[in-house]
């Protein structure tokens, strides 16, 4: 159930977001997608009573273990595919290859 719900969720917008309202590194990543022009769809896991599902759900696409404080938000999707966290998403577009994915997905327009 909860797979469904992120998958639906993650397809909403061509670059979704899934962070926590305290997340600093949601943050760092929102702004840098602001700052490319993308207007991303961003759940904050803390404010969902469906959040802590979601979460492990997450955990477990990243192959991540939240018990042992291995970050599981931000966990970003590009075009409703996992792309990854503050790390994958960095890597990225130093680079130079986030802004021809966000454009492939339909989130830049130029």
């Amino acid at each position: 159930m909860a797979m469904d719900h992120v998958a639906r969720l993650a397809s909403e917008r061509a670059v979704v977001v899934f962070t926590a309202s305290n997340c600093s590194m949601g943050d760092v990543v929102t702004s840098l997608l602001s700052s490319l022009g993308v207007n991303a769809a961003v759940h904050d896991l803390d404010r969902d009573p469906r959040g802590l599902e979601m979460q492990r759900e997450l955990a477990r696409r990243l192959g991540a273990d939240a018990g042992r404080g291995t970050p599981t938000v931000p966990a970003v999707f590009v075009g409703g595919n996992l792309v990854g966290g503050t790390n994958r998403v960095m890597a990225l577009h130093l680079s130079g290859e986030l802004v021809p994915m966000l454009r492939n997905a339909g989130a830049l327009w130029l």
